[in-house]
């Protein structure tokens, strides 16, 4: 199977104390990275759920909108299921180029300079 990542490397790298831990968690570069994830997961997240949680409560409590026919044996239920699924993917696929744009960069550098590289 082929990665983009490469192959592990054979040097060993410092372990980091316990005070280079603390001072890199307190750092702005740090701070930054994990607002950078918060502020796009966390939306994300909040609305994903409310949209699963309305089609389950459409589903309870509104049958005859959700049996309602669109086409054939389609209705407003089945394709709102396949929304969710549409919905899954979609919010992945984002997430994973924002990860690599925004997020993957600053940890790596973090990683760099926690291991010694910088």
């Amino acid at each position: 199977m082929a990665t983009d990542a490469p192959p592990p490397s054979k040097e060993q790298h410092k372990l980091p104390s316990t005070e280079e831990f603390v001072e890199v968690h307190e750092s702005a570069e740090f701070v930054e990275l994990r607002r950078s994830y918060r502020s796009f997961a966390f939306p994300l997240t909040v609305a994903f759920i409310a949209w699963y949680l309305l089609y389950v409560l459409l589903s309870n409590y509104a049958g005859d909108f959700m049996g309602t026919k669109l086409f054939g044996n389609i209705n407003v239920a089945f394709v709102f299921g396949i929304a969710q699924f549409v919905t899954t993917f979609l919010i992945a696929w984002w997430y994973a180029r924002h990860a690599s744009a925004k997020l993957d960069p600053k940890a790596e550098a973090i990683k760099t300079r926690m291991e010694g590289g910088a």
